[in-house]
């Protein structure tokens, strides 16, 4: 075993107090952060020493300890006990669950600041939530550290997850927008939309508002969708068109998800193919292909999608698809090809279309009786301007923005103001 690694396990065993433990088994993956920058995590699975063999190979022993380390920054990423039952000697105990105690470990354990770079979000009886945070400005796409606890105070769940960026990814600004300033914003992102209600298997048409971020100049916009995902992406926006099908049947192949890394990938930081930027010579392959199989299995759709974004994950190229009749309901038509990233062969697709199917069988909605401009004057007193530092992928650093968003809508058959989170 790589003397590297043996040192990730020895450092693992004697933080987490694992000597009633034995080490199952331990593997590494990677991932490519927002920054385009590969990660490497080595992944531990403890057993209790009381468990010779594991029962169903798809379950684990309470008590397992899993236990994920940062191979570049030697910095624990999660450390969970099945079940909340952990059997460590001598491991992450907060006297009295004491929350000053428990976010001073934090700050040992991360290097970051409380309030500076993450603060406390929820609290609830043996857990503690904190978000990601600039300044104490809230981020997107937001960061968070998880800690749970038992009754003895013993840590049994611990996980960071988020960028946490360093002060020179950050454009440093003081807020100075307005709910004023944005109106002519608010009114364009009241959109009509149609909920569906799983409970009166019903279909409601509510006027709510499409969440943005708006830069500090009170004009620039970023979309929220663009930034809900972490992943780097390359923006195609390309219509496809053709006059003749292709007659022939898509075999659909497996997927495989998992890539075998060697500890020498690791310990080297060897760049990860996902940092790679997509070529113009890929995104033309990639454009044939995509309008091959949508002429093969959607052969009567011309016209009818549009290639939003290709990006990489794990050996493929991701084709991301929306249809470009869309109608009024809060889903959208989605479309997702997978690509070979070496042979350049479709190997899978994913429509969402099957969630739709479902809503067939829901009542129709209501006759719409209210007008966009009789909505906006209902929620115009309920519109939220809220400041976050962006991640703006174009300048690749956090911008100061405000968030236009609004937690109620108008039922559009009957003016009744209503809160979103009800439907």
């Amino acid at each position: 075993m790589d003397t590297r690694m043996v040192e990730l396990i020895n450092l693992s065993k004697a933080k987490f107090g694992l000597s009633n433990y034995y080490l199952h088994r331990h593997s590494f993956y990677r991932n490519v952060d927002i920054f385009n920058k590969t990660n490497y995590i080595l992944s531990m699975e403890w057993f209790p020493n009381d468990v010779t063999e594991q029962v169903d190979e798809d379950t684990n022993p309470d008590g397992t300890a899993f236990i994920e380390i940062n191979v570049n920054s030697c910095k624990f990423e999660s450390a969970i006990f099945v079940m909340g039952k952990t059997y460590a000697e001598d491991g992450i105990t907060f006297a009295n669950s004491d929350t000053n105690d428990i976010i001073k470990w934090i700050e040992q354990e991360t290097g970051l600041i409380y309030r500076r770079q993450f603060q406390l979000h929820k609290e609830a009886e043996g857990e503690l939530q904190f978000k990601e945070c600039i300044e104490g400005v809230a981020v997107s796409p937001s960061g968070f550290i998880d800690i749970k606890f038992n009754q003895e105070g013993k840590l049994t769940s611990f996980s960071v997850h988020g960028q946490f960026p360093s002060k020179e990814l950050v454009r440093e600004e003081t807020y100075n927008l307005s709910l004023n300033m944005v109106e002519h914003l608010e009114k364009e992102q009241l959109k009509m939309v149609e909920f569906p209600s799983h409970e009166q298997k019903k279909i409601f048409p509510v006027y709510a508002v499409e969440e943005i971020y708006v830069k500090n100049d009170g004009m620039t916009t970023i979309p929220f969708e663009f930034i809900t995902d972490v992943r780097s992406y390359l923006k195609i926006d390309k219509t496809f068109y053709w006059d003749e099908p292709i007659d022939e049947t898509f075999e659909r192949k497996e997927i495989r998800w998992i890539e075998d890394i060697t500890a020498e990938q690791a310990f080297s930081c060897e760049p990860s193919p996902d940092s790679f930027p997509i070529t113009k010579l890929e995104q033309d392959k990639c454009m044939t292909i995509v309008k091959n199989l949508l002429r093969q299995e959607y052969p009567n759709d011309s016209g009818k999608w549009m290639l939003k974004t290709l990006n990489r994950e794990k050996g493929y190229i991701h084709a991301i698809l929306r249809a470009n009749y869309q109608d009024n309901r809060v889903f959208q038509r989605k479309l997702m090809i997978m690509i070979d990233a070496s042979s350049f062969e479709v190997v899978n697709y994913m429509d969402n279309k099957l969630m739709f199917e479902i809503y067939d069988q829901f009542q129709e909605p209501d006759k719409v009786t209210i007008s966009k401009e009789e909505a906006f004057a209902k929620l115009k007193d309920l519109f939220e301007l809220k400041p976050y530092y962006v991640y703006d992928f174009e300048q690749k650093q956090y911008v100061m923005c405000g968030k236009i968003d609004c937690h109620y809508g108008v039922n559009a058959a009957n003016g009744e103001v209503i809160a979103l989170d009800d439907l």
